[in-house]
């Protein structure tokens, strides 16, 4: 059915201190009908701890979860099937991350293998900022491949005193990963070796302070464009698929000026066909879209539309782009709205999923 929709949940099941409360149940699948809006859980399990980032292959049928939990030196990677005609979650393995608070996860295009990212506190254990995973027959996860680590400072003190991996894309091209290191403001660009190893191309740096978090990649593969969450903005990149490097083509901030002081930048999806970012506001508890000049990559505001909750961490839009999730951490929902494909604007559909300290989501269709 061409508008049903798997929706996979994480939601936080253990207390940490930066985190205001833990009310889920790990980990969660729901179905979705674009046209209804209907929404009906299939399945869940509360035997993963703090799966605050997820991955899923494109059929649905393999999920990769990080465990975050405050105070480990290492956190884990598990990996979960899901079988949609009995709607049953199947634990297949874990493997540790090598690095503390285990933040970001991506397959890479080819179906080959997991990078994950560790966003790292304090010192001890592996303190690695990038780990690399093969898949066994079943889906399960290979024993780490390769890691690297990163080292330096910020200007911000507080959040910027050692390095702190907090996501790892593949390009559009494929091949080249770039972590974006919110410690360091830098985004680190590597190729994948056949073998899993990361071999460093290029390092790109970002205004002092910015803090990346997350990344979204243009359809056309120029453009890369970065959610920075310590100084709330979003900036356009042009990437050199050759080099690895990425240059800046234009910034905008993502919250009105009065708001900056108080807000965190989250996340960043784009639109399939390129034309809109989406980027999450904690603090605002806004979702910013920004229109993108296809020729330039250069952004310009469309309008600042409330997240339908509070602590907006992660954002998800459907296969076809009609519609986007808000997951909203501290109001315990996933808001649903309706994207005009045209306009870009997002309304608020009134209807969301109910589900206690959600901090991600994905869909396939």
């Amino acid at each position: 059915m061409r508008n049903a929709c798997l929706v996979f949940i994480g939601s936080l099941n253990r207390e940490a201190p930066y985190f205001q409360g833990a009310r889920g149940v790990g980990l969660s699948v729901h179905g979705f009908n674009e046209e209804t809006l209907e929404t009906r859980k299939l399945a869940e399990t509360n035997d993963i701890d703090n799966p605050t980032f997820l991955s899923v292959t494109p059929d649905g049928a393999r999920i990769y979860a990080n465990s975050e939990v405050f105070t480990w030196r290492e956190g884990t990677v598990s990996a979960y099937s899901f079988d949609r005609a009995t709607a049953t979650l199947s634990y297949l393995n874990k493997q540790p991350s090598l690095g503390s608070i285990t933040a970001h996860n991506a397959i890479t295009r080819d179906g080959t293998k997991l990078l994950v990212a560790n966003y790292g506190m304090g010192e001890g254990g592996p303190d690695r900022a990038v780990a690399v995973y093969g898949f066994e027959e079943n889906g399960a996860l290979s024993a780490p491949l390769a890691s690297v680590s990163h080292t330096g400072t910020g200007p911000n003190l507080a959040r910027q005193e050692r390095s702190h991996a907090h996501s790892v894309t593949e390009t559009i091209g494929g091949g080249t990963v770039v972590v974006a290191d919110l410690g360091i403001d830098r985004l680190v660009s590597y190729h994948i070796e056949p073998d899993g190893r990361l071999s460093k191309l290029a390092e790109s740096a970002l205004p002092p302070g910015a803090g990346p978090r997350h990344l979204a990649l243009h359809p056309n593969g120029r453009f890369v464009f970065v959610m920075n969450e310590l100084d709330s903005t979003i900036v356009s990149m042009a990437l050199d698929e050759d080099t690895g490097k990425l240059s800046i083509i234009d910034a905008k901030p993502a919250v009105p000026a009065e708001a900056r002081d108080s807000n965190h930048c989250a996340d960043i999806q784009i639109a399939p066909d390129g034309r809109f970012v989406y980027g999450s506001n904690r603090g605002h508890d806004s979702i910013v879209i920004m229109a993108v000049d296809q020729q330039t990559g250069a952004l310009s505001l469309v309008d600042y539309v409330p997240c339908g909750g509070s602590t907006p961490r992660n954002l998800a839009l459907t296969p076809s782009g009609g519609h986007l999730f808000s997951a909203n951490q501290n109001a315990d929902r996933i808001s649903i709205f309706a994207r005009g494909a045209d306009s870009g604007m997002l309304t608020d559909t009134g209807r969301a999923i109910e589900i206690g300290t959600p901090m991600c989501v994905k869909m396939v269709r």
